[in-house]
């Protein structure tokens, strides 16, 4: 609140601030007339955040206020800028027409919109879901909630804190809510990436969350959505509907149940995984992440769907088996899957849609868009009913057309209404006969008027006459000076121009009453029925929302056989047992990002748990270590997705976890070093493995001392091997050939090596893994690849020969600085570089007599040293 409120006179400021004591966090639109206004702090920010004129107007006697506002028709424009820069808005409408009262305007807050919570076209991205996230702590273990407004999908899950993590990275919601109290807490859980907002603490109770579930699906218990022990759960996805109701959001009858989100039935992705493997977004500028190569879908709600299922991989292979089916048919009946994707282009965001009819918020244009989608269905509903394809047949079955509602629609609305229905227009003829009557008086009128203007101009001998109509007076007679003395005595004069009169006559009057009460009643004819309509509509909320899930279903494996032709991709079989055996896999990315003529190398991968559970991959740096471990979880992951992978074959044996340690990089935001956040992946990995699990490990130990990260890899390894209970298949790429030794001592680990080819003094990446340990990093090759001077890539070569002698005569045990300090030569020095420049530099430094040297001697001999090395 500003200081200003103790010297509020006017009764307008006394209103708003009444209003804006109820949400003292949000940026409040005022409606005042044909404008929105904000004041005082919030006029400051919005001035900012939209590039606005900020004024200052008097306000009572002792006082000023600043003032910034913007025409209400220009809400869609503005509304998205506050809410994508972080702002919570509260739109506070007139309640009353200002014309019925005269006292001031009755006004209330409509909506509360915020991140999290918004139907606005122009708010939303409509490939993605804008999800409201609800989180309640309780010691080590979470519940957490999601709900879509914009689409009605609310679900539910609860666990370890870990596994919390790991649906918010996966749902990546706009807005989180926690109780209040809980910041520091849920910030050093979750991280500081969410735009979060408290609510109070009897909000997060039990009883309280349960009676607004209850409430909202109108049952006795919470029995019937599989939640009724999840106390945890219960509590965050009734704080997410008290939300609502503070945000006033109170039409959310397309919200009609609530699912719980199994973790049994879903392959864990942690959030390091998820952004290791680039699945939603790329580490590196101008990089691609894996949805946006494998995302063909051609519907929005498909393509929102499809991120869920990279999300959410599955486990069980008989789900898993029926996409593959559905994906091979597609492939065998080009036909089939062509003919499916004409109609499917026809259903739009069928799914936002009808959650606009809930909400009271759908316009005429797209209630004709609901019923184009619907008559799409039903070519669909045919042709899955005639597949030969188990699911396709079980969805024929579930696709229902709503043909009641469909026709009342064809029937009803014009085949292309406007927009708003206040344009008019909106409804059919024969509908409604006073309608039609009201529109024969409206819309005949212009041919009315033309007889009139003929008549009238014959009649008196005036052939300049005109009728023309103005907001002041209405229909008038306009006649010029010339002719002004053959106007009858009878007619009216209205006004005086600088040519010509204007007059009106009894005629003119009663034309213009009947029009003008024709227009009104049409208006609010065609309203009237057109709210009945989405009335009829909104009873159909669920048949319609369980269609736009099945098409979305659709939708996605249509993409995944999009992506098999396109992109030659191959049926993998995915089995219980524990193998992973890959023929001629490939990086669905990387390959897409070679340049033109170069073709990837592709590589054979096999994993089990009685011979090759861990496999050592040495090779030089640039070698595609990294790519064979990403592209190996990436087959994996789109198997399990249902979809055909990048490879000539693939057996995949269930995975039930992925882990990744990929890259070094530091997390200075949050005062980690590089090696504080490998050893943070690891712990998690070691912390959660599992017999199923798959682990790729990539240089690992890179943020710190060679042994220091060698001792660190060895033991990590030898866990993995040793461990138990669980076998987990591992890929571990490093750069310590020291780990090659390994394979001696433990059975199931085995090395293996990405070859390169030496010709001479270069070095050419074959990049095909082959059996056996490597020897060498070739850092100094790449190096000089790098364009780095000879100078500095010569002395390297040297520096390294002696390394290598010394660790072949001494212990490894020792540390790296007693290695070889007795020698002459091991200490670096800036002299024994094998350079002419610097040999000549080191003369001249040499000769110098410094004792007996003038500050004016010292710059100049500075300046021919700094010539000799090529500087100016």
């Amino acid at each position: 609140m500003t200081d200003s409120k103790k010297y509020v006179e006017t009764p307008l400021m006394k209103q708003y601030y009444t209003i804006k004591d109820k949400h003292p966090d949000a940026v409040l639109l005022f409606r005042v007339g044909d404008f929105y206004e904000t004041f005082g702090e919030d006029a400051i920010k919005a001035a900012e955040i939209l590039g606005i004129t900020l004024t200052r107007r008097a306000n009572g006697a002792a006082s000023y206020v600043e003032l910034a506002g913007f025409p209400y028709h220009a809400l869609d424009t503005y509304l998205p800028k506050l809410v994508r820069a972080g702002q919570r808005v509260a739109i506070c409408e007139q309640l009353e027409d200002p014309k019925l009262t005269k006292k001031i305007v009755k006004r209330g807050i409509t909506e509360l919109v915020t991140p999290g919570v918004s139907i606005n076209d122009n708010i939303l991205e409509n490939r993605e879901n804008n999800f409201l996230a609800s989180v309640h702590f309780d010691k080590k273990m979470a519940g957490v909630a999601f709900m879509d407004i914009s689409t009605g999908e609310f679900l539910t899950a609860e666990g370890n804190y870990e596994y919390i993590d790991k649906l918010l990275n996966s749902f990546q919601p706009k807005e989180v809510l926690f109780q209040r109290g809980r910041g520091q807490e849920f910030t050093e859980i979750f991280g500081n990436k969410y735009y979060t907002y408290n609510l109070d603490d009897w909000v997060y109770t039990s009883d309280a969350a349960a009676d607004r579930l209850t409430r909202h699906f109108e049952t006795t218990s919470l029995k019937g959505y599989g939640i009724q022990n999840m106390q945890l759960a219960i509590i965050a996805s009734g704080a997410v509907l008290h939300y609502l109701d503070l945000t006033q959001h109170h039409q959310i009858k397309h919200i009609t149940g609530l699912s719980r989100i199994e973790e049994e039935h879903y392959v864990w992705l942690d959030r390091f995984t998820i952004r290791n493997l680039e699945l939603f977004s790329p580490i590196h500028e101008g990089g691609k992440s894996l949805l946006q190569v494998i995302d063909k879908t051609i519907t929005p709600m498909g393509s929102r769907l499809l991120k869920r299922w990279i999300a959410l991989p599955l486990k069980d292979i008989g789900p898993i088996s029926e996409r593959l089916d559905v994906v091979e048919f597609f492939l065998k009946h080009p036909e089939i899957k062509e003919n499916l994707e004409d109609h499917l282009r026809q259903v739009g965001d069928l799914e936002r849609l009808v959650s606009k009819v809930a909400v009271g918020r759908i316009n005429p244009r797209e209630m004709v868009q609901v019923k184009n989608a619907l008559n799409a269905i039903i070519p669909v509903k045919q042709v899955c009913a005639g597949a030969d394809d188990k699911m396709l047949k079980r969805v024929a079955e579930q696709l229902n057309p709503c043909d009641l509602i469909r026709e009342r629609i064809h029937k009803e609305i014009v085949a292309d209404p406007p927009t708003a229905i206040n344009k008019g227009k909106v409804i059919a003829e024969g509908v409604l006969k006073e309608l039609d009557e009201l529109r024969e008086i409206a819309y005949s009128g212009k041919d009315y008027l033309a007889q009139l203007q003929k008549r009238e101009g014959e009649a008196h001998g005036i052939p300049s006459l005109k009728v023309g109509f103005n907001n002041v007076f209405g229909y008038y007679i306009e006649v010029r000076n010339t002719h002004k003395n053959k106007v009858p005595s009878d007619w009216i004069r209205k006004q005086t121009l600088v040519n010509a009169e204007r007059y009106i006559t009894e005629e003119l009057k009663e034309y213009e009453s009947k029009i003008l009460g024709a227009e009104e009643k049409i208006q609010s004819l065609e309203t009237r029925l057109f709210n009945d309509i989405v009335l009829a509509l909104s009873e159909y909320i669920s048949a319609i929302q369980l269609n736009s899930y099945i098409l979305a279903q659709i939708d996605c494996l249509l993409s995944f056989a999009t992506c098999a032709e396109s992109y030659g991709y191959f049926r993998p079989e995915v089995n219980d047992s524990t193998d992973i055996d890959i023929k001629e896999g490939r990086h669905p990315v990387i390959e897409h990002q070679l340049p033109i003529g170069e073709s990837y190398i592709a590589n054979d991968v096999h994993l089990d748990q009685d011979d090759q559970q861990i496999i050592i991959i040495t090779g030089p740096n640039m070698a595609g270590k990294s790519a064979l471990l990403r592209q190996t979880a990436l087959i994996t992951l789109l198997a399990q997705m249902g979809s055909f992978v990048p490879a000539q074959s693939a057996q995949i044996g269930i995975v039930d976890k992925i882990f990744t340690r990929v890259g070094a990089s530091d997390n200075i935001s949050l005062g980690e070093s590089t090696f504080m956040v490998e050893m943070n992946e690891a712990a998690s990995i070691l912390n959660n493995v599992s017999d199923r699990s798959l682990i790729l490990f990539d240089e690992l130990g890179r943020g710190t001392s060679t042994y220091d990260g060698i001792s660190i890899a060895w033991s990590i390894v030898e866990h993995l091997h040793e461990q138990p209970h669980a076998k987990a298949k591992t890929l571990f790429a490093t750069h310590y050939h020291e780990l090659n030794e390994m394979e001696a001592s433990f059975p199931r680990v085995k090395n293996y090596n990405v070859s390169i080819k030496e010709v001479g003094n270069k070095v050419i990446f074959l990049r095909k893994l082959a059996r056996g340990g490597s020897n060498h990093s070739f850092g100094i090759h790449v190096a000089a690849m790098a364009g780095m001077p000879k100078s500095v890539t010569q002395r390297a070569d040297q520096i390294l020969k002696r390394l290598e002698g010394a660790k072949e005569k001494e212990d490894l045990s020792k540390p790296l600085g007693e290695i070889g300090t007795k020698r002459e030569g091991m200490q670096l020095s800036f002299f024994q570089l094998d350079d002419p420049v610097l040999k000549q530099i080191r003369d001249e430094i040499a000769h110098l007599d410094v004792n007996n040297l003038t500050p004016i001697e010292a710059l100049n001999k500075l300046n021919e040293i700094k010539k000799l090395t090529g500087l100016r």
